[in-house]
Parts: structure tokens; C-alpha cells; sequence
């Protein structure tokens, strides 16, 4: 898998080097302590470690993106670890 875009409060943020069956399980691992931070890339420029707080309730959507999958994505450009890319 390439990486796992991540849809959290209205933003966008990304997973590199996970697979699907192994974030889902820290996230619900996190979810039955009551809160969890995750930790993703914000990929604004040179990627940024951030972290999400995941509690019930809030929403988030993970989106696994394959290796064959263009790099192109709503126009922004995604290397193999998930970090957006400026041209």
C-alpha cells in the first residue's frame, strides 16, 4: 500500500509505511481506552508529524491508496511515503 489518507475534521492528513488492518486496530485499540492520539503527516510543504485525537464521536475516514494508484490526487502530488510534494 502506498499510504492511508486520512479525512479528519475537514482536513486532509496521510499514514505511510501502515497497513489498513493495522491502523484501524491501534484506532480501535485507542478507542476502547477512551481517547487515543494518532500520530499522521501533515504534508503542507516539508511533512509535519501531527497528531489526532481520536475519541467516540468523532468522525474519521480512512482511505487506503494502493501502489498502483496515480500519484496525482484532487491536484496535489503524494510521494511513497504519504508526504504531499511541491513542484
Amino acid at each position: 500500500m502506498k499510504r492511508i489518507d486520512i479525512a479528519y475534521g475537514g482536513d486532509h492528513y496521510s499514514v505511510g509505511g501502515r497497513s489498513l488492518t493495522e491502523l484501524q486496530d491501534e484506532i480501535l485499540t485507542g478507542l476502547a481506552q477512551g481517547t487515543h492520539w494518532l500520530q499522521v503527516n501533515d504534508g503542507e510543504g516539508e511533512p509535519r508529524p501531527s497528531y489526532l485525537l481520536i475519541s467516540a464521536g468523532v468522525p474519521l475516514a480512512l482511505i487506503p491508496i494502493p501502489d498502483d494508484a496515480p500519484e496525482v490526487s484532487g491536484g496535489e502530488m503524494w510521494d511513497d511515503e504519504g508526504h504531499e510534494v511541491h513542484l
